[in-house]
């Protein structure tokens, strides 16, 4: 899922988000979205799919990581968070009950359970209460998700959120948790926060040997195309992450021969395309030379060429493995690929 932060995936049109990206679904968050535009605009707009014209499905967080991101400025409480906007200084509360208000107000068809994101590292004692309250507030999610309407004429659905922080029996005990919920889709939070990507692995392994299988797994904020292709092994079935975008208009282009830095001298006279092997009309139509051009000038033009190859290539890499997964191919593709693209060229 491509990352739309603030109602936008940065520098890309819906347009190219559909016809050279070919994204299903676009991710928002529910914490920006709710500071700024605000619910009355958003509401009043019919919400964000008829304000940001974007046709497909949206999953909205559930504002739990930027709360966490927030450390010096929110207070946790057995109630919810109070936090001060970083836009205006102004406090704010979210509960488990409003949120879910908010992301209806906002217009999700996939509607995050409101949860407490864990540091790395974390201590046991902390990760243990921070669970527990998890899914306390999980249950309080869902009573007030069951008992309001969808909302702008189209179902919405909640997914609950694994956490436990890098203890086993914790992320056992909160896989069980969130299979027991019984919604549509299950996901699993707390991870790709500076922990050893092996150890990533590790609790991804485990919560998918607990969660169903004929239901998806979403595996937030993670990552790079080696762990997106590592964790597909693992049985996850969807990702988000802001790297393609943000890395991109720093000129780090992932490609399907590996890693370039555009910014490199050795790109300089490069006339080739950035990557001819994909099926969108940037990665042929533009060279790596004037690519580079435009990221050294600094050109806006540089970080929409970058952000939509990056993007393109994501969705490339994803189709792809769904592919190699019916031919009952996927092993020995994986295996090939990820030495490819983890290659610094």
């Amino acid at each position: 899922m491509p990352v739309g932060t603030a109602g936008t995936v940065k520098a890309v049109h819906q347009r190219e988000l559909d016809l050279d990206i070919k994204a299903q679904i676009i991710l928002g968050n529910t914490y920006h979205l709710y500071i700024r535009p605000g619910l009355n605009l958003l509401e009043k707009a019919g919400g964000l799919h008829r304000f940001n014209g974007w046709n497909r499905p949206i999953l909205t967080d559930s504002g739990g990581y930027q709360v966490y991101s927030l450390s010096d400025a929110r207070k946790i409480t057995e109630e919810g968070v109070r936090f001060q906007s970083h836009v205006d200084g102004a406090r704010h509360l979210f509960t488990p009950e409003n949120v879910m208000d908010i992301q209806r107000t906002i217009g999700a068809d996939i509607i995050m359970a409101f949860d407490e994101c864990t540091p790395y590292p974390c201590e046991y004692d902390y990760a243990k209460k921070s669970m527990d309250m998890t899914h306390r507030w999980l249950q309080r999610c869902c009573d007030r998700f069951d008992n309001t309407e969808s909302k702008y004429g189209y179902e919405q659905t909640l997914f609950p959120i694994v956490q436990g922080s890098t203890y086993k029996d914790l992320r056992m005990i909160s896989a069980e948790t969130i299979a027991e919920a019984n919604r549509e889709g299950n996901a699993i939070g707390g991870l790709s926060v500076g922990e050893p990507a092996e150890m990533m692995y590790e609790m991804t392994d485990l919560v998918c040997g607990i969660l169903p299988k004929d239901k998806p797994r979403y595996l937030m904020g993670v990552g790079t195309p080696q762990n997106i292709l590592e964790c597909i092994s693992l049985g996850i079935d969807m990702f988000d992450c802001v790297m393609p975008t943000r890395n991109a208009r720093n000129g780090m282009l992932f490609t399907s021969e590996g890693i370039i830095n555009i910014r490199n001298e050795k790109w300089k006279e490069d006339l080739s395309a950035i990557d001819p092997t994909l099926d969108n009309y940037i990665s042929r139509f533009y060279s790596k030379a004037y690519l580079r051009h435009l990221i050294i000038s600094k050109e806006i033009l540089g970080a929409q060429i970058a952000s939509i190859h990056n993007l393109a290539f994501y969705l490339w890499l994803v189709s792809e493995a769904r592919r190699q997964i019916v031919q009952g191919t996927f092993t020995q593709w994986k295996t090939e690929l990820v030495k490819k693209v983890s290659i610094r060229l």
